[in-house]
């Protein structure tokens, strides 16, 4: 019955402020706006795909969350850290080298790199990665990856 996940709702402490982020930072596509219930909607991928949904609550109110957005693997790989620092962001990873590189979690296996949005939102471009899951690898950088999975 369940084919996926259609949309997700953060709460934000200033709407423009994300809405500005969403919009012309991360160029997602808005397609609705209240401003009486202060909340805006995204299109993340094409239109009628998947959404997004901001809306304004009081910072005392707002649970830092987490989402992915799906990507290519060649994007995150040869795009996604000048893309993040073009617009001022921060790249991360969990490789514990304090370096900017995209990652792979061997368990999934998906290749990953993490920033935030202006409240603290820990957002992730993901893509699945080719090859079967190797949990005992854990969390490597990709040409660890092709070079431990090599048949």
């Amino acid at each position: 019955m369940i084919k996926g996940i259609y949309e997700t709702h953060i709460n934000v402490e200033n709407l423009e402020t994300s809405i500005e982020f969403y919009q012309n930072v991360l160029g997602l596509e808005k397609c609705g706006y209240n401003d009486e219930r202060r909340i805006a909607f995204f299109w993340v991928g094409k239109p009628q795909e998947y959404m997004l949904g901001l809306w304004e609550k009081p910072k005392s109110e707002i649970v830092k969350m987490h989402f992915a957005f799906r990507c290519d693997k060649e994007d995150i790989l040869n795009n996604s850290i000048s893309f993040l620092k073009e617009r001022n962001l921060n790249p991360y990873n969990f490789l514990k080298d304090n370096n900017e590189i995209p990652m792979v979690f061997s368990w999934m296996p998906a290749l990953a790199i993490y920033f935030d949005d202006p409240d603290g939102h820990c957002l992730e471009f993901i893509s699945i990665i080719e090859g079967q899951p190797k949990p005992e690898l854990g969390i490597i950088t990709f040409e660890e990856w092709e070079r431990d999975t090599k048949i």
